[in-house]
């Protein structure tokens, strides 16, 4: 879900990131996406109550990697999905943990749960940045390299993780 559209106009709001922009999207009163954009882009102030929430709630969590997010979420994902967003949802700031961890927790397969950690619609909210391949930092929002693993690396750091599970 985490891919950049052609248009902005249908964000909420654009806000810098430290490692680029971050576009917000929200649906009937609640988050329903964030979307890693370049910083080429200029910000834009929010539109609605729920993006104004999301940008300060952002803003805090750069300040401080311990902050807990509290935003209204939309409701989406098939139900396998949604199981692996609940087990990423409850990995603390500077933790850890490999796909094959929670793959077996679920009883599932390691492929899976990074296909679903990539489709995670809402980054950083749901704390996908913190699920490690078993022999490395593994992907980020269905990319291998480049800008998105950029900022896997600088969440991680941000956070004090490890690059294994502590």
């Amino acid at each position: 879900m985490n891919r950049a559209r052609t248009a902005g106009a249908d964000y909420q709001a654009k806000l810098p990131a430290p490692f680029g922009m971050l576009g917000i999207r929200t649906t009937e009163g609640r988050l329903s996406e964030i979307v890693f954009l370049k910083p080429d882009g200029a910000a834009l102030a929010p539109r609605d109550g729920v993006s104004e929430r999301t940008c300060r709630q952002l803003e805090d969590y750069f300040e401080d990697p311990e902050f807990r997010f509290d935003v209204p979420l939309t409701a989406q994902g098939t139900p396998f999905q949604r199981r692996v967003w609940a087990k990423i949802a409850v990995i603390g700031a500077g933790r850890t943990r490999s796909y094959g961890e929670i793959a077996r927790e679920l009883r599932s397969a390691p492929r899976a749960v990074g296909q679903a950690c990539g489709a995670n619609p809402v980054p950083l909210v749901v704390p996908c940045h913190r699920v490690l391949a078993a022999g490395g930092i593994g992907g980020f929002a269905h990319h291998e390299g480049g800008f998105h693993l950029a900022i896997k690396r600088w969440l991680l750091a941000h956070e004090g993780a490890a690059r294994s599970g502590r």
